[in-house]
């Protein structure tokens, strides 16, 4: 076996798309077997690494296939039986080849045969398959090359068109040799028609519609900068009036390589397919921070609700768990909150884990479940859930206002401060399906804790960040430090110190330019509740330092716990 050293290149993230040919890693690959069946197995591999138009290295080995060879193999191949018998093993030749891969794009003749075999090898060892990129030297010259330029796609009949010095012999690594050369033929081929990068590539060979193609001008003036983009279209309207439309908003890091993606094979959503279709153009705003850019993106869709968008398209559909003010209060799932002197509970994205949040109340604190309003001096009838001992019953005198206001007090204290309450009320009844082997009932009402722990820690994060009238706070990046403003969990200001500017200097100023935010109702975001969430969740990442804070930013010792700890504190004693 010989192997050469290549490099390792970094792997790209997800907007970063846009791999450029000339810097792209291509893996040429040729393999020999004992046959085409699916008991066939590999008796030779051979591959180039290439990149930047020059070999960076060179795999090769034969492998010895425990089998025999069938003799019109020998004959076309040249290996024999004596050839392989001292050959590693194929569980010895595919780990060094996927590493002499990595990072890559192979490249084969017919590449659903090799691909094939070296798929069907890593599953027959337990490896997981890498999911290279793959492109099909064939595919690619039947979309390049015309019928009178070549009589077909045979790679000696390529190898000859494009003067390749090697001519192939049914030898792995000769094979593989000149398929570079076909390979490198075909990129200069399709150069020429604006294909540059990987994905555009790939377009060639997965087929993408020509409408789509066609509208890849778009992208041609977007800058390669962070922000959020939106695809628009001139439109009629209700009243039959054409106006500019926003069909989509997203936001990347690079706003040329992710336009750019949604005209080939990258972008593989039926949806996008028909949005591309009907835009007509691509607006684009520059963000100084990443952060910036998915606060913007999260306010464009709120305000346009484009089509095509799923998420965050509307922020007022929050819930609330409401621990109303009244005589006897009680628990409602409500839409808004109000400044009402009532105790607010959330949010809640989704009416059924404000549903499962309010049981566990139930679970723990006899609180009353109807929805009348009570007086304590025309008692009614009791309820069923009075007589099984889940109420307090005040409707019929059972339970005066100063007893039941007891309660409720430990109900707004789990709601607020102190979660401890609710984990530890159904103690004793989960313990009790436990033992009674009742795993169905015991996991409902662990469900219902589970959903109080999440809605507790979202509570607690927003009301933190909400109580601030002002944070300032900075990380490090690769472009400099990045400043943000926030004020009562609304972002006002976002500003970038490049190397050799005072990230001091550059806060005051961000401050000064920073949106006048007013107060909202105590507990509540100045803006969204995903804003605040994307805002809270940056504070928290590694490596933010804070420059200045006013008020409070914290959490009750008791406000919430990991959800890891919900079976410590459901099923055991909850220390004082």
């Amino acid at each position: 076996m010989t192997t050469s050293p290549v490099p390792h290149p970094v792997q790209p993230s997800f907007d970063d798309l846009g791999r450029h040919l000339a810097t792209t890693a291509f893996v040429v690959v040729d393999l020999e077997t004992t046959g085409a069946g699916p008991d066939a197995t590999i008796t030779e591999v051979g591959a180039v690494r290439v990149q930047s138009g020059e070999v960076v290295g060179e795999f090769q080995t034969l492998v010895n296939p425990c089998t025999h060879i069938p003799p019109l193999i020998q004959v076309l191949t040249g290996i024999t039986d004596a050839m392989v018998a001292d050959a590693p093993r194929l569980d010895q030749v595919v780990p060094p080849f996927l590493e002499f891969a990595r990072d890559a794009v192979l490249v084969a003749h017919n590449a659903g045969f090799d691909v094939g075999f070296l798929k069907r090898a890593c599953a027959a060892q337990g490896l997981a398959w890498p999911g290279f990129p793959v492109v099909d030297t064939v595919g690619l010259a039947r979309g390049v090359l015309m019928r009178d330029e070549v009589p077909n796609v045979k790679l000696a009949t390529l190898a000859r068109h494009f003067r390749s010095p090697e001519a192939p012999n049914h030898r792995a690594l000769t094979d593989a040799r000149a398929t570079v050369h076909v390979l490198h033929g075909l990129l200069e081929r399709i150069g020429n028609l604006g294909v540059h990068t990987l994905e555009d590539l790939l377009e060639f060979t997965r087929g993408v519609s020509p409408e789509r193609r066609a509208k890849r001008t778009m992208a041609s003036d977007v800058p390669a900068a962070p922000g959020v983009y939106r695809f628009v279209a001139d439109l009629p309207d209700r009243d039959g009036v054409t106006r500019r439309q926003v069909l989509y908003v997203g936001k990347s890091v690079n706003l040329r390589n992710r336009v750019r993606s949604y005209f080939t094979a990258a972008e593989k959503r039926p949806r996008m397919e028909e949005m591309v279709r009907i835009s007509t153009g691509v607006e684009t705003t520059v963000c100084r921070t990443p952060l910036e850019a998915e606060v913007l993106e999260l306010r464009l869709i709120a305000a346009h609700a484009p089509r095509y968008n799923r998420r965050s398209k509307f922020p007022e559909r929050q819930q609330w768990l409401k621990l109303t003010d009244e005589a006897f209060p009680r628990l409602s799932i409500v839409r808004q909150v109000a400044d009402d002197g009532a105790t607010y509970f959330g949010p809640f994205s989704r009416r059924e884990a404000a549903e499962q949040t309010m049981l566990a109340v139930y679970e723990a604190f006899p609180i009353r479940q109807c929805t009348a309003r009570l007086s304590e001096r025309r008692p009614s009838g009791s309820c069923a859930l009075g007589e099984l001992g889940k109420c307090l019953s005040p409707c019929d005198g059972t339970t005066g206002r100063a007893a039941y206001a007891d309660v409720v007090e430990a109900v707004r204290t789990c709601l607020t401060v102190d979660v401890r309450g609710v984990l530890s009320g159904p103690r004793a009844r989960l313990a009790a399906l436990i033992a009674q082997e009742r795993f169905e009932e015991a996991q409902r009402l662990t469900a219902r804790l589970e959903s109080f722990v999440r809605a507790s820690t979202r509570a607690r994060r927003i009301e933190a960040l909400a109580a601030c009238p002002e944070l300032v706070a900075a990380r490090r990046s690769d472009e400099g430090w990045e400043i943000h403003v926030v004020r009562h969990a609304r972002l006002a200001a976002a500003a970038l110190a490049r190397p050799g500017e005072v990230p001091q200097a550059v806060a005051r100023d961000a401050v000064r330019a920073a949106e006048h935010v007013p107060a909202p109702l105590p507990g509540q975001p100045a803006g969204t509740v995903e804003e605040a969430e994307r805002i809270a969740a940056w504070l928290e990442s590694p490596g933010v330092r804070i420059m200045e804070v006013q008020g409070d930013w914290a959490w009750p010792l008791h406000g919430s716990i990991r959800i890891e700890d919900l079976p410590r504190h459901a099923l055991a004693s909850v220390a004082p």
